[in-house]
């Protein structure tokens, strides 16, 4: 199992941890603040650091279990297992992935009622795909989205019992990515206050700490992907 601290801290840019296995597939640690690929979300990239070398990370993965694995770049070498280990994440590129994340999140609420069919992130642009007959129009969405995150909401993670999830399973916007079950709980993202959130939907990714922080984006195209499906490209502004 590998402590993830990604969780309930996505600010941390860097850690230390112990390695707990070793090899060209895959470095294990105790914990970790690499994000492990999921739900649209890319893994998170960086560099082991210990004493004698370092090793580049490419990916991040999950394991069996709750094991995150750190793929290393080709021809890198190995921390010895034991060993202790600085995780430094590339963090310009994390901070672009939780600005992207955040901003649909709220492009969700934009749009309420319409199942999300699918979707990327990506550090440049990103998407959405609603089941949607007719979106609104993209200068009407694009001036939504920016007053959202010009009113600086807060953004904030809870988790909470799956029960809350079977009462309320309209808050589950995603088709094809289902919040893992069995543990218990259920790890919430909410935008906005507690009385009356902006967004309120089950997400184990990772987010800046309030909309202010996403930055001004643009609503570059909406296109037709079938008879209903709508996708939803956005990016930051220039």
């Amino acid at each position: 199992m590998t402590e993830k601290l990604f969780l309930d801290r996505p600010e941390l840019a860097s850690i230390s941890a112990v390695v707990v296995s070793a090899s060209m597939e895959a470095v294990v640690l105790d914990r970790t603040v690499f994000y492990a690929r999921s739900g649209g979300q890319p893994g998170d990239i960086g560099i082991l650091r210990w004493d004698g070398g370092e090793t580049p990370i490419a990916d991040a993965v999950k394991g069996e279990g709750e094991t995150v694995l750190h793929v290393p770049a080709p021809g890198a070498a190995l921390p010895p297992v034991g060993a202790a280990v600085e995780a430094v994440l590339d963090w310009p590129r994390r901070e672009r992935l939780m600005r992207m994340h955040t901003s649909l999140h709220l492009l969700c609420s934009l749009i309420p009622g319409a199942a999300v069919t699918g979707g990327q992130i990506g550090d440049e642009r990103s998407r959405l795909d609603f089941d949607l007959p007719s979106p609104p129009p993209r200068e009407e969405l694009e001036a939504g989205l920016n007053a959202l995150i010009a009113a600086d909401h807060p953004v904030a993670w809870l988790w909470v019992d799956e029960a809350v999830l079977d009462a309320n399973p309209e808050m589950v916007r995603t088709l094809s990515v289902k919040p893992p079950r069995g543990s218990g709980r259920i790890r919430l993202v909410r935008i906005g206050p507690a009385d009356a959130p902006v967004d309120l939907q089950p997400c184990g990714g990772t987010h800046v700490a309030r909309t202010g922080a996403i930055g001004r984006m643009n609503v570059l195209k909406i296109e037709n992907k079938g008879r209903q499906n709508r996708r939803i490209t956005v990016a930051p502004a220039p």
